[in-house]
């Protein structure tokens, strides 16, 4: 089977969206739930280059890798399913580990629009340093700013 561009476009477009919704319900679900062991790491201060959180990232290269291997080799589908996979690790890397923890020094610092909005919401997730209570579990989307800081407050008035 042949795949044309746009499908392959397509696939590894709507990869993309479906891993930034995968990514939102696993870290409100696991990371802030049973597997908070591991991601508590995050919401402490970093002592050196990596923390027991990175071990998430370990686990979807290897799978986006076997994905573009069997796409290349005769199932064209996973191809942009595992490419999508790659290029939400890009994202999910320069809006976070770059842009919002500083994990790689670059002169950016968002002044206003969308990077301010991601860069402010992650802050505000990272104001909760518990499993319990935090907000703005999304990556590449998130809300507007007034309707998490909303959602913080209620958080803390009720707890």
């Amino acid at each position: 089977m042949t795949l044309s561009l746009w499908q392959h476009v397509i696939i590894f477009v709507t990869t993309i969206v479906v891993m930034e919704g995968l990514a939102w319900l696993m870290h409100r679900y696991l990371m802030h739930g049973p597997l908070w062991l591991i991601h508590k790491s995050h919401h402490e201060p970093r002592k050196g280059m990596f923390e027991r959180n990175d071990l998430f990232g370990l686990f979807f290269t290897p799978v986006s890798m076997a994905l573009i291997y069997f796409g290349l080799r005769g199932y064209p589908i996973l191809l942009g399913v595992g490419a999508g996979m790659a290029g939400y690790g890009m994202i999910y890397f320069f809006l976070h580990d770059v842009l919002v923890h500083r994990r790689v020094r670059l002169p950016i610092t968002p002044k206003s629009g969308y990077l301010k909005r991601v860069y402010t919401a992650h802050h505000l997730h990272h104001s909760i340093h518990e499993r319990d209570g935090a907000v703005s579990f999304g990556f590449a989307y998130v809300e507007p700013v007034e309707k998490i800081k909303a959602r913080l407050a209620a958080n803390q008035n009720n707890a």
